[in-house]
């Protein structure tokens, strides 16, 4: 025989894809419209504890609450289940049910304003009723059931806030799909990328000391010390080479100074004083600035001089450049690198070397010293191309990892152990598997700012233009990490783009 639900009923309500949650038969409110199908099927309107959203449920999918307690509550193990459970536990130890359904925390509200409420026409007043619990309170439970069942909603609509705001692992938390449309901008409060560790310029990194590189007797320059740049200049020094270096914040040299690096109040003064100059700064407007503007490279650029651009970039901007380097007489090589921070730092990146072979041969013990291997490509324009072809494919791989994660989270399961069995398939590399993991941290420490990313496949996209060649995908994945930027978390690791994908 069906079952007969009434408003106020405790029951376990199950939406499609999720396991079942504890809730209330609820009366709607104004703005959640009956499904298109209802009339077809018998449908209740079910308030869900623990997330407080509302949705309509075929009664086929309902159960009460007592009697399937101890088959269903072994269902889920989610926090956001567990929170959903122990409200609904503590609304029958409280004892208080509303004749009509509504949520209790609206009519506490309401109650205060006015003692005998009358609703709209044609509805009864809304009486309160102590009812006998059908099911003694546990326990565990302690005191805590003197406490309002509104305390208790807020409390446990508080803990799944700082949960879901937290660093690690708070991420993850299942529960049923927001139907209700204030509850679509429900989203984490920013989450402040992790303080970076200063870096210990004077340590060598044991992969740098198995190498036994003979430096070379050139003066090198280098201009930019930020995430990538700093790694780079520290093996440099540490490899024996004589470097001179210049950063937009000179606070940065401090360090490097200390450590045997000399100082250059300009880019053009760092390459008036060095052989060869590498440049790694943020994007091809900031290397374009470095190059030609005020103070910059062009003004002491002089026959034989060599500049080595190591900025992600596109191929047009890198031919500007080599242009404007051969025409005072200088050689141009760009060396684009494949890594991140943590590579940089170790002396493990991939370079990608074109342009002028004297100066890709010239550079070789720097770029030993930088990383495990180096290619030389041939003309100015085809690292840059390299490049961007091997980052689209990390950029689109990384949001596949993100919208995964966020849908085994969705789904109830653990994250961790997605992880886990993933690293035991052909799947399983380096980069997926610590990127997952700082999608479970949820600190996104920054190894490759998500910005970078972002730029990088803008850049994929405006080759793909000119050639005419289509790259759905990347599109897609490019307005991912875009509205993860606009978010808040373009300095953040890109791994970051999980905020997106998840919320």
């Amino acid at each position: 025989m069906a079952e007969v639900f009434k408003l106020g009923d405790l029951v376990w309500a199950k939406m499609k894809g999720f396991s079942p949650w504890p809730g209330r038969v609820s009366m709607p409110s104004k703005d959640l419209k009956k499904p298109a199908n209802a009339k077809k099927s018998a449908v209740q309107c079910i308030f869900f504890f623990g997330t407080n959203n509302y949705a309509w449920i075929e009664e086929a999918n309902i159960k009460p609450y007592h009697e399937y307690k101890e088959t269903l509550i072994k269902s889920n193990k989610s926090g956001a289940f567990k929170d959903a459970v122990e409200a609904i536990e503590e609304f029958i130890a409280k004892g208080e049910v509303f004749e009509d359904g509504l949520d209790p925390d609206s009519l506490f509200d309401r109650l205060k304003e006015d003692s005998a409420i009358v609703v709209e026409k044609k509805t009864p007043k809304i009486k309160l009723r102590k009812e006998t619990p059908k099911t003694r309170r546990s326990e565990s439970s302690g005191g805590d059931g003197r406490r309002s069942a509104k305390k208790q909603r807020r409390e446990s609509s508080t803990s799944n806030s700082n949960r879901v705001g937290s660093v690690s692992p708070g991420l993850n938390h299942a529960s049923p799909p927001r139907k209700s449309a204030s509850t679509l901008l429900d989203r984490p409060a920013n989450i402040a990328r992790p303080v970076t560790p200063p870096l210990d310029v004077e340590t060598l990194s044991q992969t740098l000391k198995e190498k036994n590189i003979l430096p070379s007797t050139l003066k090198f320059g280098f201009l930019g010390l930020g995430i990538m740049g700093s790694g780079i200049v520290k093996n440099l020094i540490n490899s024996g080479h004589t470097v001179i270096v210049w950063n937009r914040t000179q606070e940065k040299c401090t360090d490097f100074v200390k450590a045997g690096a000399e100082q250059g109040l300009t880019p053009s003064d760092v390459v008036l004083a060095a052989d060869i100059t590498f440049s790694c700064v943020a994007d091809p407007q900031a290397a374009k600035d470095m190059v030609f503007g005020n103070c910059g490279v062009l003004m002491e650029i002089s026959p034989d001089k060599g500049y080595v651009e190591m900025t992600g970039i596109d191929a047009e901007t890198s031919q500007d450049i080599a242009e404007a380097i051969n025409a005072k007489g200088g050689r141009y090589l760009e060396a684009q690198v494949q890594g991140s921070k943590t590579q940089a730092q170790e002396g493990t990146l991939v370079i990608l070397a074109a342009g002028d072979r004297s100066l890709f041969d010239e550079c070789q013990s720097c770029f030993e010293a930088m990383g495990k291997n180096s290619f030389y490509l041939g003309e100015v324009g085809n690292a840059s191309k390299m490049n961007l072809v091997l980052q689209l494919m990390a950029g689109v791989t990384l949001a596949g990892l993100a919208e995964s994660m966020a849908l085994a989270d969705r789904a109830g399961l653990q994250q961790k152990d997605v992880l886990e069995v993933l690293e035991l398939t052909s799947l399983a590399c380096p980069a997926v598997l610590d990127k997952g993991k700082a999608i479970i941290e949820g600190g996104f420490p920054t190894q490759l700012p998500l910005q970078h990313m972002q730029k990088d496949l803008r850049l994929s996209l405006g080759m793909s233009d000119q050639l005419e060649q289509p790259l759905p995908l990347a599109a897609a994945a490019n307005e991912v990490y875009k509205h993860a930027k606009r978010l808040g978390y373009g300095e953040h690791d890109a791994s970051a783009v999980y905020i997106r994908a998840r919320f």
